[in-house]
């Protein structure tokens, strides 16, 4: 029994080598898929834009407010060759510490919104909340200017809608901005995506915008009657209409 021991342990050596053998080499593939990851992780948020079925229009488009804990986020973005050029916020959290959380945090999401070209931006640190509104907002932004996009290229009349938002006229009871559809050079569609709220303001507004709407789209131009009762609202419609069809080109 005794001398069949050192036969024992070379066998039992020669198991465990072969043994270590095939786990190092069964190891080796695992480290390839981490740098694969890595490398293959960056490029989908940087085609989101282009990737759709639609390409983005180009002009100005306003997204939805995004309602926050804090307040409201609101994103407004100029596009040009189909690429984001200029991202801005026209509605974030105000007053006592969230001014300094927005003037922190929404410069940087709307440089991040540039570079990434997508609503797939990171939230800034300590702006949690501001930075989902803005990337709702942002993504509200890019469906519409999806929207806006010419749907063929064949040159057609179909092709040169557009959609417009105007700048946001301030007013004494709060901002009024226009957003209008342009297509074979008539306005097809006008609304107000900013508008007095609250108290009194709620019923003017519900009363006066869709007037106003509908005053636009019979003019085709910002020469229109002011609403009794909504003269300051009027105003301010106005002028946002008359922004928006100069950015239209008149």
């Amino acid at each position: 029994m005794r001398k069949s021991h050192p036969v024992r342990r070379a066998v039992l050596a020669t198991a465990a080598t072969v043994s270590g053998i095939v786990l190092l080499l069964s190891l080796k593939p695992g480290s390839d898929p981490g740098s694969a990851e890595a490398a293959g992780g960056a490029p989908p948020a940087a085609e989101s834009v282009q990737g759709g079925a639609r390409p983005i229009g180009d002009g100005t488009v306003t997204g939805d407010p995004a309602q926050t804990q804090y307040g409201a986020v609101q994103v407004r973005l100029t596009v040009s060759g189909g690429k984001i050029t200029k991202a801005e916020a026209v509605q974030a959290p105000k007053g006592g510490q969230s001014d300094q959380i927005t003037s922190n945090a929404v410069p940087r999401l709307n440089q991040a919104a540039v570079q990434t070209q997508s609503a797939d931006v990171d939230a800034v640190s300590g702006a949690t909340y501001t930075s989902a509104g803005y990337k709702e907002s942002l993504q509200s932004a890019l469906d519409k200017a999806r929207a806006s996009a010419p749907a063929d290229t064949g040159g057609g009349d179909a092709a040169q809608a557009q959609t417009v938002t105007g700048e946001a006229a301030q007013t004494q009871y709060g901002p009024v901005q226009v957003r209008i559809t342009v297509s074979d050079g008539k306005i097809t569609k006008a609304e107000a995506v900013q508008a007095p709220k609250g108290g009194q303001s709620d019923q003017i507004t519900s009363n006066a915008v869709p007037k106003l709407n509908q005053a636009a789209v019979q003019a085709g131009t910002a020469d229109i009657d002011a609403v009794s009762g909504a003269t300051y609202t009027s105003a301010g419609y106005k002028e946002s209409l008359q922004s928006a069809l100069d950015k239209a080109g008149g």
